[in-house]
Parts: C-alpha cells; structure tokens; sequence
C-alpha cells in the first residue's frame, strides 16, 4: 500500500511518500485558488501508485478563503476529486488522523496542523528528555517544544501558538524586508526602508550565499531571478534606490543587518519557548529550507550550548527536510492506517 503525504500550504504544495522522495513546488493558492486540483494532479502524477493520502494543510489562512472553515472544506474537496475512490485521512491536532467529513466538523483541529505532525514523528528520535524542534520554511518559524518525544505546545491554534512564540511569521524566502525592520544602516546613518514588497528575505540570503542563486527561480518580490544581481536590484528599490546609487558592498552591509535583525527575533522567541520547559534541553532537532538559519539559532543560544543537534536533512535528505510535514504525515499514515 503505498501512502502519499500531502501538505497543502499557501505558497508551496509538498508531497512525500514513505520512503522519504518528497516533491515541492510553488503554488500562490491566493492568486488562483481553482487551479489547486490541477497543481495535485500533477503533483500525485510525480508519484507512482498512489494507494492512500494522507493530509495536512496550512493553506486554510489564505485570503481568498473568507474563514478557515471555508478553506479546509475547499481544500478536502480538491483532494478528495483527485483522490478518486482512493481512500484519504486528515492530521488533526489531537494526534490522530480523522476522515475529511470528521475533518469538517472539527476544523480549527486541521487547520495549520503540520506542525503538530511532525513533531509527532520527528519526536521518536529524541524519545527522552527534554527537546526543541525547529522548523523554518519559507514563510513561518515552528519552535516546539517535546518531552519524552511527545509535542508539548502551549498551544494548538495558529493565534494561540502566535502569542506563545512557538509560531513565528518569518521565513527564510517570502518575508517582506519591512516586515523585519524599519530602517537599515546606509552611508553614514540609517535609512528607513520603503513599507513595499520589492525584496524579501530570500533576496538577503541569495546575496550572503546562504541561498544558492538561481536564474530559473522566479518566485521573488519582481518576478525577476533568484541571482545575487538581481536580488542587489530589489534590496536597492527598497532604499528607494537604483543600483547605481547603491552599491554590492551596501547590498551586503544591509543584508547582514538584516539577518542579524530576522535572527534575533527568532532568538527571542526560541528562549521563550525555553524558558517554559522542565529541564535542560539536551536535544534540538531542526528541519525546513532555513537549516541554516536555525544551526545560527542554536549556535547563540547558552541554553543549548551542551544540546545535541540532529538535522532532519542529515537523516534523509535536504528534499525531505524541506518536505518535513508530508513526510511525517506519510509516515504516520502507514503506521496507524494502512
């Protein structure tokens, strides 16, 4: 029986299935939401044998949806027509997996419960003590908190997890710049940045090489390339500048600040979090495209100078990682159903 993992979010659609080959790809369900059962189309057709589905989603918050009761009703029945008669199984905060009718009737559970099924699975690897799972991904910051392998959160709901810290709206891609500071060092001052979306935060990890540039990404604030030209472009418009009048080394000077600032507010809640939990913390397990951003969290935290690290990419793979949620789903599915 082979299980397919499906976390449906509002920017990207993941797949996985048990094995660990996960598939991502781009999808702004706000802009064209009737388009999301040709993007699973093709999503599922990337994976052979598809036999049982197994959900969570996140892409419920999205504007085009007038309440997340909507969304998950919108989002089921998209999985449901493309499922066909295959059988399909929803991720629910109670840790459990219920039917998509179930699902209707409870869906402030199955809203934005990815985050609760990875820390299910990824728990069984830190099965003892106290430990932190980080996850950053391209839009939002998980920070939960396990004991004895099991999720403890202060709470379930994404407001709840908001006012907590365990939730942070930041990424390491589409977070607006003005969104993680007002104004930024230049010349011989600082300079208030313009409150637009012309460049987000992949744009400074692009430039400090933390992000590998790419010209066939065009997922930026412009519709432009993922390169460092380009990406120096966009952190210039946000100064209300043209490359001309903002150089490489001011691209660099403001994208490091800019790192430093995103840093240390993840690093504030990350210690918040901390400071609820029983114990030292002498594990952290970390996961999502922003790898790199949390090995940083770590690396400046004294409450994990002694905490051992455990990467999801290193467990299986940079693809699975950033896939983390359908894989757990996956793989929770063909434990407890199939």
């Amino acid at each position: 029986m082979n299980v397919i993992g499906l976390d449906i979010g509002g920017a990207n659609l993941k797949a996985s299935n048990v094995d660990g080959r996960s598939v991502t790809i781009e999808f702004a369900i706000w802009k064209t939401p009737d388009r999301l059962r040709e993007q699973l189309r093709d999503l599922i057709a990337s994976f052979q044998n598809a036999d049982v589905f197994a959900v969570t989603m996140t892409a419920e918050l999205a504007d085009c949806f007038a309440t997340k009761a909507e969304g998950v009703d919108f989002i089921l029945s998209a999985v449901e027509e493309v499922a066909g008669e295959r059988p399909v199984f929803v991720w629910q905060t109670g840790a459990e997996f219920v039917s998509p009718e179930a699902a209707r009737e409870i869906p402030l559970m199955v809203a934005a419960a990815n985050w609760h099924a990875l820390a299910t699975f990824a728990g069984r690897l830190v099965p003892n003590g106290t430990a932190l799972l980080i996850d950053i991904g391209t839009t939002t910051t998980d920070i939960i908190p396990l004991l004895d392998g099991v999720p403890v959160p202060a709470g379930l709901t994404d407001c709840e997890r908001l006012r907590s810290g365990e939730l942070v709206y930041s990424g390491v891609r589409r977070t607006p710049l003005c969104a993680i500071a007002h104004s930024v060092p230049f010349r011989d001052g600082y300079c208030p940045m313009a409150a637009e979306v012309f460049a987000t935060a992949l744009d400074i990890y692009v430039c400090l090489g933390e992000i590998p540039q790419d010209e066939n990404d065009v997922g930026t604030a412009n519709g432009r390339p993922a390169t460092v030209a380009a990406a120096h472009d966009r952190l210039a418009r946000m100064l209300c500048c043209d490359r001309n009048e903002f150089t490489r080394d001011d691209a660099e000077l403001v994208s490091r600040f800019l790192a430093d600032v995103q840093r240390q507010r993840l690093a504030g809640a990350m210690e918040s979090v901390l400071s609820r939990t029983p114990g030292a913390c002498k594990n952290v397990l970390i996961a999502g495209s922003g790898t790199f951003l949390a090995r940083n969290l770590i690396v400046g935290s004294k409450r994990l100078e002694k905490a051992d690290v455990v990467s999801l990419s290193d467990c299986f793979s940079a693809e699975t990682s950033e896939a983390a949620c359908a894989f757990a789903v996956a793989r929770l599915a063909a434990e407890r159903i199939v």
